[in-house]
């Protein structure tokens, strides 16, 4: 066999090599001529990489200076992602580089052999956003321009006395008066940073008079994805309106039409909080106008722009800032001298966890994009850090199994949990199987009919079930405070939906950081998985989720 070598030549060479080379590669014998070396003086050719590779010292070797053992973590070392297989760990002191492939732990996960597998990405932080703070920003509502008596609620009502990073960022932006879209990871304070500069602004600007046509105008609008949803913001929008004589209202779906319209005209409307079902119905009806906005918020603007609420919202967004003056002046002679004191067009605020491709395109429709300043934090889009995530590779059969063994492993001084399904019919099958076995538990889904529904998370805020089972409409924005361990049932179906899930947990106030457990079992599961699994070894947002903004916006300002 003729084996086409080149390399170095010399009388010891062979010593060199360790005993596991090919005998070929080791030493080959030489043909005797007149006067040449003796039978021992071999020649060795190898290619010039392998020479290099075996020539560097043993200690750098051992030391994991290949691509595949550099991120090893060394026994009791902390790790960044923890798997039975020690060799695909990884150690915390470790990045993967950004053009670099990765070993995963799910690249074979979908193979039937890989079932009980996992890995766990491990907490690299201890803390919760709030204590993620600049030691040189502001330390107060007051310092972030905010008015004392807009600002004193939030101590005597709700105990709150330092700004959270993105209330630091937020706030000021907001209070110049400008169009902002506003992104930034889940349980940071959103709520209140869209809230504080709205009720300044309704302080500044005269109120209406309650009768006429201006008891169906409300000053400002704050548009949610969902009824819990919106009867949350509500609760919290009232605590800090009533000390301020501010009158706050909420409508969403499944109620009738009667009640909407009673509900409207109860007087004037400072703040309406609305889904955008029931809003777009009450406009079709003329039972309200948006004609005196100051202030419209898209909360959750990612789920706002699904395809089942995005004409919706365009429509809304067209009766807030499409007015014809001309015409308006024309069918109503009265109409110049009243619109002296107000400003034709309202501050639209879109605030989310993730900011979707298209928002830019959608809000051209209906504003000027140059008037857009675009606030998105560090971690936007980022897996959380300071939150356990656990994956295991299951069988479908085998589900109902895992989650009951999880269940019963809680302590008793262990907080709450919420088992997310992607389907009605699961949740309502895997209802039976907690009742059966005597779990106690709520239950949380889209067909359930809107007088049983309306109360179900409240009586989970109040503790009377400390499990509820639920599909994807307890995700957004929901606050959970109390919740400790989140159980995907089912895996997402998009990886937005992942970070919503995965952000009822470690927020702002939240009495733990929180654990997240996602079953694995389709095939389609293990692709958003290896993403996952990509993005937390780079430490680095999730694919796909970029802002795509137009070149009219203003230059993105991080914090």
């Amino acid at each position: 066999m003729a084996l086409l070598l080149w390399g170095i030549r010399g009388p010891a060479t062979a010593a060199r090599f360790p005993s596991w080379l090919p005998l070929a590669v080791r030493g080959c014998p030489q043909r005797q001529a007149s006067g040449a070396s003796p039978p021992d003086d071999r020649v060795v050719r190898i290619p010039h990489a392998w020479k290099l590779r075996l020539e560097r010292p043993a200690s750098k070797r051992e030391r994991g200076g290949s691509p595949e053992t550099e991120g090893r973590a060394s026994f009791g070392e902390k790790l960044l992602l923890r798997t039975r297989r020690q060799e695909l760990s990884q150690a915390a002191r470790h990045t993967v580089g950004r053009l670099d492939r990765p070993r995963l732990v799910s690249d074979g996960w979908k193979h039937r052999l890989s079932q009980g597998d996992y890995f766990q990405l491990e907490r690299t932080r201890e803390e919760t956003p709030r204590e993620r703070s600049d030691d040189d920003a502001p330390s107060t509502f007051l310092e972030l321009g905010v008015e004392p008596r807009v600002a004193a609620p939030l101590q005597e009502v709700l105990g709150i006395s330092r700004p959270s990073p993105v209330q630091q960022r937020v706030i000021p932006a907001l209070l110049k008066g400008g169009h902002a879209l506003c992104g930034a990871e889940t349980g940071s304070g959103k709520t209140l940073a869209y809230l504080l500069p709205l009720f300044q602004r309704l302080l500044q600007a005269p109120k209406l008079p309650e009768d006429g046509l201006y008891a169906t105008s409300p000053r400002s609008l704050v548009v949610v994805p969902s009824r819990e949803l919106a009867g949350q913001v509500c609760r919290v929008a009232a605590l800090l309106a009533d000390p301020l004589d501010l009158q706050v209202k909420e409508i969403g779906g499944g109620r009738g039409t009667a009640v909407v319209r009673r509900r409207i005209r109860e007087g004037s409307t400072d703040l309406l909080i609305a889904t955008p079902g029931a809003l777009s119905k009450a406009l079709k009806r003329k039972m309200l106008s948006l004609e005196k906005l100051l202030f419209l918020v898209l909360d959750e603007v990612d789920t706002l722009l699904d395809a089942s609420f995005i004409d919706l919202v365009k429509d809304i967004i067209q009766h807030a800032f499409l007015k014809d003056v001309v015409q308006q002046a024309f069918l109503d002679p009265t109409f110049k001298d009243r619109d002296e004191v107000w400003d034709p067009k309202a501050q639209l605020v879109a605030m989310g966890a993730t900011l979707p491709k298209g928002l830019s395109q959608m809000l051209s429709e209906s504003a000027d994009l140059s008037n857009f300043t675009v606030l998105t934090g560090s971690s936007l889009h980022c897996l959380q850090p300071h939150v356990k995530q656990r994956f295991v590779r299951l069988k479908g059969c085998n589900k109902a199994a895992e989650l009951l063994q999880l269940l019963k492993e809680r302590g008793s001084s262990s907080g709450a949990v919420i088992i997310f399904c992607n389907r009605a019919r699961t949740v309502n099958w895997l209802s039976y199987i907690l009742e059966d076995h005597d779990i106690k538990h709520l239950r949380l889904q889209g067909e359930i009919a809107a007088n049983e529904r309306a109360g179900i998370f409240n009586a989970f805020q109040r503790g009377e079930a400390d499990i509820l089972l639920c599909t994807d409409i307890a995700s957004r924005g929901l606050d959970t405070i109390h919740v400790e361990l989140i159980i995907n049932y089912d895996f997402p179906l998009t990886l937005p939906d992942y970070l919503h899930r995965v952000g009822r947990i470690g927020r702002i106030g939240s009495k733990f950081l929180g654990t997240a457990v996602s079953f694995v079992t389709h095939r389609w599961d293990v692709d958003l998985v290896r993403k996952i699994e990509t993005a937390a070894r780079k430490r680095s947002p999730l694919p796909g989720l970029d802002i795509v903004v137009k070149e009219s916006l203003r230059k993105k300002k991080k914090f």
